[in-house]
């Protein structure tokens, strides 16, 4: 039941233009709108983002939509919600999404693996993943550092329940 307002308003012309644009929110059924950076918490402003990212995918025609830890400040279903508007968006756009959260990393359709490797330099190495390593990715994800027969079980739980 949340509720976002857009208010314009004229300021005088400086070098940010001649509109004050606020964004207000209600987070909650019946409570008053009040400005975003005010009320929002990390995880509502990035669900925030998200609804703004696809609405302005819907009436501007962008094909490739990156959200950086969009999912930050929320887990468990809220996260699982995310997951599934990330991949309804996915049907139209290419969606590039940086997550360290299993619940929408498994909804991907292809998985990537960040990770730094430290020689005589730090080099960051990108590397697609196949679908084995996927879900051990994913267990490794719900886990932590040990993967077990049962993180690997709840991972192909949330891959194949999508």
């Amino acid at each position: 039941d949340a509720s976002l307002q857009v208010r314009f308003s004229e300021v005088e012309p400086s070098a940010l233009g001649i509109d004050k644009v606020e964004f207000l929110i209600s987070t909650n059924k019946g409570e008053p709108h009040g400005a975003l950076i005010q009320i929002a918490s990390g995880g509502e402003l990035s669900r925030v983002m998200l609804v703004l990212k696809k609405i302005l995918r819907e009436r501007s025609g962008v094909n490739v939509l990156v959200f950086d830890e969009v999912d930050t400040g929320v887990s468990g279903s809220v996260a699982r919600s995310v997951g599934r508007m990330l991949k309804e968006i996915s049907k139209r756009s290419q969606v590039v999404c940086i997550t360290h959260l299993p619940q929408v990393a498994s909804l991907s359709d292809r998985h990537f693996l960040v990770n730094k490797e430290v020689g005589d330099r730090a080099v960051t190495v990108v590397r697609e993943l196949s679908s084995e390593e996927k879900v051990d990715e994913i267990a490794r994800m719900l886990a932590g550092y040990k993967i077990t027969d049962a993180s690997r079980a709840s991972a192909i739980e949330l891959i194949t329940s999508a």
